[in-house]
C-alpha cells in the first residue's frame, strides 16, 4: 500500500502549514484546523494535535473548483489526507499544487462521474494511496435549466446521470471500503433547489431529490455497519457554477449586492464557497455521531421564508 513519508513531513513543517491555513481563511474555512484536538478520523478513539482530521482519509468529487475546491483546500488545512477527482486536469493540478505547496497533501486525480469505470479507478486509487476512506463527499454536480418542453432528452440525461446516477456510482465504490473498516461518514451534496423549485430548473431539482432519496435510504442500509450518510443542500453560493463566464468583478460585484435582498430572507446574501465547505466538514467530523439520513440546509435562511421578487407574479 502506498504511504507518502513527504506528507508526513509536510504536515509537521510549520511555515507549510501557515500557508496552506491562510489559503483556507482567505476562502472563508476560518477555524478549520483549530487548536481543539479531535479524533482523527470517524470512529477512532485516540485524540491528536496539530488538526481536527489529522491522518484521515479524505475523498472528494467535483473538487476542481467552487464547493469542492474550497472543501478539498479546508481538509487538507485540518491535517487530512486528500483524494478528489473532477473532469478539468488543468483546475485539478491546479488545485493539487495549491494544496501541496503550502504543505499539506492532496492528489488529482481525473475522472468522470458518469462513467462506472472512472468512478470506481477513482475510490479505489484514493483507498490504496491513503489506506482506506474515513470520509467521502460527494459534490460532482452540474447545472441546466430552460423550459422543460424545450429541453432536450439527451440535456435530461446529462444532468441525471452527472448529479444523480454519479451519487449512486460514488456511493457504490466507496461503501465497500467503508465495510471493511466498520465505519465511515459520507456527505453528499444535494441542493436548496431540490425544496424550492424554480419553473426552469424541472432536470436539476429532480437530480436533487434524487439524491436526498439515495442518501436517505442509504443511510438506513449502511448504518448498522458504522457509516453514516447526510445530504447537504447549500443556497445560491459565489462559485464559477452560478458566476455568468466573462462578466466584469465589478459587475458581479453589483449583481450580488442586488441578489441578496431579493433572494435570501435571512442573511440576505450569498453564500461564499468556504462556508459551505465549513459545513462539510462539521457533518464529517466526530461532532455529530448521532446524525445519518438528513438533509441540512445551508441556505443563508432562504428555505425559511418566501422572499416575493415579483410581488405582483405571485
Amino acid at each position: 500500500m502506498e504511504k507518502h513519508t513527504n506528507a508526513a513531513a509536510r504536515q509537521h513543517g510549520r511555515p507549510g502549514r501557515r500557508a496552506l491555513l491562510g489559503t483556507a481563511a482567505a476562502l472563508g474555512v476560518a477555524g478549520a484546523a483549530g487548536a481543539t484536538a479531535h479524533a482523527a478520523g470517524p470512529g477512532r478513539g485516540h485524540r491528536t494535535p496539530g488538526g481536527r482530521f489529522r491522518g484521515s482519509s479524505v475523498l472528494i468529487t467535483g473538487g476542481t473548483s467552487g464547493i469542492g475546491r474550497a472543501t478539498a483546500i479546508a481538509f487538507a488545512a485540518a491535517g487530512a489526507n486528500v483524494g478528489f477527482c473532477g473532469r478539468r486536469a488543468d483546475l485539478g493540478s491546479r488545485v493539487e499544487r495549491e494544496i501541496t505547496d503550502a504543505g499539506g497533501e492532496a492528489v488529482y486525480i481525473r475522472a468522470d462521474v458518469r462513467s462506472a469505470e472512472q468512478t470506481r479507478d477513482f475510490v479505489d486509487r484514493v483507498a490504496a494511496r491513503y489506506g482506506g476512506i474515513d470520509i467521502a463527499f460527494n459534490n460532482a454536480g452540474i447545472g441546466g435549466g430552460g423550459p422543460l418542453h424545450e429541453m432536450t432528452p439527451e440535456r435530461w440525461d446529462d444532468i441525471l446521470a452527472t448529479n444523480a446516477r454519479g451519487v449512486f456510482l460514488a456511493l457504490k465504490y466507496e461503501l465497500p471500503h467503508m465495510l471493511r473498516a466498520g465505519r465511515g461518514v459520507i456527505i453528499c451534496t444535494s441542493s436548496s433547489a431540490a425544496e424550492q423549485a424554480r419553473p426552469d430548473g424541472a432536470a436539476y431539482t429532480a437530480s436533487k431529490r434524487a439524491v436526498q432519496g439515495l442518501v436517505k435510504s442509504a443511510a438506513l442500509a449502511y448504518g448498522p455497519q458504522g457509516i453514516r450518510i447526510n445530504a447537504l443542500l447549500p443556497g445560491t453560493t459565489d462559485t464559477p457554477f452560478v458566476r455568468p463566464p466573462g462578466i466584469p468583478d465589478a459587475d458581479w460585484a453589483r449583481y450580488k449586492e442586488a441578489f441578496g435582498p431579493l433572494n435570501v430572507e435571512g442573511l440576505e446574501r450569498m453564500a461564499e464557497p468556504g462556508e459551505i465547505a465549513r459545513a462539510v466538514l462539521g457533518l464529517a467530523s466526530p461532532d455529530f455521531p448521532y446524525m445519518t439520513g438528513a438533509s441540512v440546509a445551508v441556505d443563508g435562511g432562504a428555505g425559511a421564508g418566501r422572499r416575493l421578487v415579483h410581488p405582483a407574479r405571485s
